[in-house]
């Protein structure tokens, strides 16, 4: 569009801005939750689960008290998972999906089973990889995966089958795909944008979802046990994370509606992908190279305070105040994720070119807390989130920061694919909040008296 087309958008614009501008003291008057959060920060409850429990805080004779973060899956602490997964030396995102969707851990046998079934159902329809991703390449793997997942309703004979079985059936499927889906619409853009090779790899059998992952990115198939295990704990950590979380919230809210499931998880990507959700590990990613080319010395902690305090007073990086990767609506003294990504971030770092840089992460994290309560004025106990360390951790991995978030939404399937199906199963009416109107009530002008 050039500017002589953009002029007369930009005075509608304007106009829009006029009359839609509300005075940030109704929403004190009407006691209106924005964010469907509560004046302390907590969330307003809109649902029960058994799925998930995110836990960052106790409530204590009214005051909120801040513990360590907790992140439960169908009762099992996310550090129990982690560790016994770690010890046992086994890929593990597989059996967190299964206890996700059907509410226990599996067997030895089914675990097996349920491994094959998502190895077999990996393979896309006939003709999609053509059709739907080689003709159609897009800037974005997050909007190309939620077009792709829309686009399979076409491909599914029992689309609009919303029974228990047929619904269980499409997410266990999409779980297997949108890997296949992501890899492959990565190596596209690669080339369509690019000029770069692409290779479309066959898929392997009997690979786990973090194995399949890095032998479908790589050209040379290759890589450690290390490395596909540290993916596979990315992959856990990302599975599910309650019901009130944006991506979760939408799939839950688009079901409510009575809609088919590939609408449903289409529209959690859209979600997912905006920079204050699943979007802001890359951010986190652009803010670590913007502070390690403004700092002159990254291990001075005056330097980095001071160019903290620069970034929260919107003098640098994108101007927006925020130091990413620090806050969280729910966790206060710490994210568990967090916690764990950084012991492994630590362990492929060290020794590396890569200690550097978590070593500025790490003073980030160290700082950020002081320097916030000095020009904010603010107490509020804040720490790292997940997104502080998973974008390094996924720079070592040679992932490719396109799929930053994409990764995110393919960890992220096995979480919304249960919150579907117990919205399905317990929720019962259409989600549906109000809104206080507050528009004046104007006379009709007809036309030829309208300035």
């Amino acid at each position: 569009m050039n500017k002589n087309e953009y002029a007369p958008i930009e005075s509608l614009c304007n106009k829009l801005r006029e009359y839609s501008a509300i005075d940030p003291a109704m929403y004190e008057k009407f006691h209106v939750k924005r964010g469907l959060r509560k004046s302390d920060g907590t969330g307003v409850i809109a649902g029960i689960t058994k799925i998930c429990n995110v836990h960052g805080y106790v409530i204590n004779e009214g005051e909120r008290e801040p513990i360590p973060g907790e992140l439960i899956y169908r009762g099992y602490n996310i550090n129990d998972l982690v560790s016994h997964v770690d010890n046992e030396e086994r890929f593990g995102y597989e059996e967190v999906a299964y206890l996700i969707l059907f509410g226990n851990l599996p067997s030895k046998d089914d675990l097996t089973s349920f491994k094959e079934h998502i190895s077999k159902c990996r393979q896309l329809p006939e003709n999609f990889v053509d059709d739907m991703i080689l003709k159609a390449p897009s800037r974005n793997i997050m909007n190309k995966m939620a077009r792709s997942v829309l686009s399979l309703y076409s491909y599914d004979d029992s689309s609009e089958d919303k029974s228990l079985e047929s619904e269980m059936s499409k997410a266990v499927s999409l779980i297997a795909k949108l890997p296949v889906i992501m890899t492959h619409s990565y190596q596209v853009k690669q080339r369509h944008y690019y000029n770069e090779s692409m290779i479309i790899h066959p898929l392997r059998d009997n690979e786990s979802t973090a194995e399949s992952i890095l032998s479908m990115l790589r050209f040379d198939r290759q890589y450690t046990k290390q490395e596909a295990a540290l993916l596979d704990i990315l992959l856990m950590l990302h599975a599910e994370h309650g019901g009130g979380n944006n991506s979760t919230f939408t799939c839950r809210v688009l079901t409510s509606s009575g809609t088919d499931a590939y609408s449903a998880y289409s529209a959690a990507i859209g979600s997912l992908k905006g920079p204050k959700h699943g979007g802001a590990n890359i951010k986190v990613m652009d803010m670590l190279n913007d502070f390690k080319k403004n700092i002159k010395d990254w291990d001075n902690d005056g330097h980095v305070a001071d160019y903290i305090r620069k970034t929260i007073g919107k003098e640098t990086n994108d101007g927006s105040g925020l130091i990413y990767g620090m806050g969280h609506a729910v966790y206060t003294l710490s994210d568990p994720r967090a916690v764990i990504l950084k012991k492994k971030a630590y362990e492929l770092a060290k020794g590396t070119d890569f200690e550097a840089e978590f070593r500025l992460l790490e003073n980030i994290e160290r700082l950020t807390p002081e320097v916030f309560k000095n020009v904010k004025g603010d107490s509020k106990v804040i720490c790292a989130n997940v997104d502080m360390y998973s974008g390094l951790v996924y720079k070592m991995l040679q992932i490719p920061d396109d799929l930053y978030t994409p990764l995110f939404a393919v960890s992220r399937m096995a979480g919304w694919a249960a919150h579907r199906m117990e919205e399905m199963m317990t929720g019962g009416r259409i989600i549906r909040p109000a809104y206080k109107a507050v528009a004046k009530n104007r006379d009709y002008t007809v036309l030829d008296e309208r300035e």
